[in-house]
């Protein structure tokens, strides 16, 4: 689908998000690339963040796809706007078992307040690229209620 975002700097805004977040500097992810309703993210592998097995935990793998929906709805957000995750459903489909975490999401729909996205997450190992999780996640667009007036 083609979405046109909502301000022309909406890749510095989400860069700039992605890189408040300490998590994603404590697991290593990259931020790969944006697009309006688009993103990819990307985790080399580590030991510190793998299950008894070996393979990429269960927990990373769901970070990515979740942090991934969020920032391909928010690149399509208001300028002021920020985003949370309200409902994320994931199936794991095969092993995180490789050097590369790849996860990589679009944006379904994009309504008012409510924005639904699909991630995709694949392992790459030996050049090959498998998927291994899918993802739905439903995101709320918080707008700014600065100028409103409004009491809490």
């Amino acid at each position: 689908m083609n979405f046109k975002p909502k301000f022309t700097n909406f890749k510095k805004k989400v860069e700039d998000s992605f890189n408040r977040q300490q998590f994603m500097e404590l697991i290593g992810a990259k931020l790969v690339d944006v697009k309006p309703g688009y993103c990819e993210i990307q985790v080399p592998y580590d030991q510190t963040l793998t299950q008894q097995h070996g393979f990429f935990h269960a927990g990373i793998i769901s970070t990515i796809a979740d942090n991934a929906a969020g920032y391909a709805g928010f690149s399509l957000m208001e300028e002021s706007s920020s985003v949370l995750t309200v409902e994320f459903k994931l199936n794991l489909l095969s092993p995180g078992d490789g050097e590369l975490l790849i996860g990589k999401s679009n944006v379904l729909k994009n309504g008012r307040t409510l924005t639904i996205c699909r991630s995709e997450i694949y392992i790459r190992k030996n050049g090959e690229e498998k998927l291994c999780a899918a993802s739905q996640t439903t995101l709320i667009e918080l707008k700014d209620r600065s100028d409103k007036n409004e009491t809490a």
